[in-house]
């Protein structure tokens, strides 16, 4: 018995249990979980021109940027936003602690109007925004919006303002009075008292901070290029989504149990190797989902499901290939070096297959086709990893080290 190569297995085993170990609550914590499991709010919106003229493909795409904005303004992590037919914008926010207020903000028109009270004639929109922050004013400790203007808005609000300095002189002047409109709703009209060249203002005369928040995220994220009506609203409760989450899990252990049983008692030792090397796969898939900051859906789920029987059927390749290497007479070790190189182009070709038509599905299909494409690719390669490079090197330290010499026991 070769002690130096005993110590090494014994060394790669005790570390990867290790590493399971202390990565498993750091790599759960940095998967996302989407709305089918975390639960959330879908909503599909309806768009139409302000004339009732369909809106088109480039209305849709400013829609769904726009809508993307607001999302990341609302702190949602990896929301799903996609275009369903001509006229339709799916909306899914997973996680999200407020669903009605959430609706409330993606739902908006936002268009911001800023109106001379004398003659009605609006200077400027929410185009010439800049930026759009809320505050708290320190003088009466009230919340506020202070808005930026580009440098075309803050060229023409100087202009104005001079005008309106010139025309009505006074203190306190009604006339001098800009009305700030939020979707044709008065957000406040207040009164111009010297010419502003800096392309600041301020909208006052909120309720709360959280309102002023709101409003402020909405203008940052721009107006909506045509008018939408909320088509379905739908709330996925937590409980479904932890039920769907928890059976989910059920299968993939019983999966797992069951597979790592199987090929234990069919291939022996190397069947063992091939099981204690799922915890690898595990380590691996897990942590590439973490670090790619995936979203977790039921079909992505699947796709995880799937990648398992990819990971166990090219140990299946390879350890039939052994097999009949040591019936044609070879030594454990011969054997060993022989059905991996006989197996690796097989196990090569039928991964490479699934990796394209999974990178199809990525790149024609949209939300959950996606999550389920992206782990599959990322099992697959996983797969392929442990099975080639991970296994081959545990079976050739059991084969060094002398520890299981009959041929048996490898399951000829």
């Amino acid at each position: 018995m070769n002690s130096g190569k005993l110590a090494k297995l014994a060394f790669i085993v005790v570390l990867v249990l290790v590493v399971g170990v202390l990565l498993y609550k750091p790599i759960l914590n940095g998967v996302n979980l989407g709305l089918d499991l975390q639960g959330g709010v879908h909503v599909v919106l309806q768009a139409k021109n302000t004339d009732g003229t369909p809106p088109t493909k480039e209305d849709m795409q400013q829609l769904k940027m726009v809508m993307r904005q607001r999302v990341d303004e609302l702190g949602v992590s990896e929301p799903v936003i996609q275009i369903a037919g001509d006229d339709r914008l799916i909306v899914e926010l997973a996680g999200v602690d407020d669903p009605e207020e959430a609706v409330k903000i993606i739902g908006k028109t936002a268009l911001l109007q800023f109106k001379t009270v004398i003659d009605g004639k609006t200077i400027l929109t929410g185009k010439d925004l800049e930026d759009a922050r809320a505050v708290i004013d320190t003088r009466n400790n009230e919340p506020k919006i202070q808005l930026q203007f580009n440098d075309k808005g803050a060229r023409v609000f100087g202009e104005v303002t001079r005008q309106l300095m010139q025309q009505y002189p006074g203190k306190n002047n009604p006339k001098r009075a800009i009305a700030i409109y939020l979707d044709e709703e008065l957000l406040t009209s207040p009164t111009v008292e010297a010419v502003i060249t800096n392309g600041e203002a301020e909208i006052t005369g909120l309720e709360s901070f959280e309102e002023a928040s709101n409003i402020a995220a909405l203008l940052r994220g721009g107006a909506l290029p045509v008018n939408v009506n909320i088509m379905e609203k739908r709330t996925v409760g937590p409980t479904l989504g932890a039920d769907s989450l928890d059976k989910s899990i059920e299968a993939i252990i019983y999966s797992l149990i069951a597979i790592a049983l199987f090929i234990v008692l069919y291939y022996r030792v190397p069947g063992l190797v091939a099981a204690f090397s799922l915890l690898v796969y595990a380590i691996l898939v897990m942590g590439g989902l973490a670090a790619v900051h995936a979203v977790l859906t039921l079909p992505g789920i699947a796709g995880l499901l799937l990648s398992v029987a990819f990971a166990v059927d090219a140990n299946i390749i390879i350890y039939e290939r052994l097999k009949e290497e040591l019936r044609n007479g070879k030594t454990i070790r011969a054997a060993i070096e022989a059905g991996f190189k006989r197996a690796f182009w097989t196990i090569f070709d039928a991964n490479t297959t699934t990796l394209l038509a999974a990178a199809v599905l990525f790149y024609f299909g949209t939300g959950p086709i996606r999550g389920f494409a992206v782990t599959l690719s990322i099992g697959i390669l996983a797969s392929m990893f442990t099975a080639i490079t991970f296994t081959r090197l545990i079976l050739r330290l059991l084969a060094d080290s002398r520890l299981v010499t009959n041929s048996k026991l490898y399951g000829a």
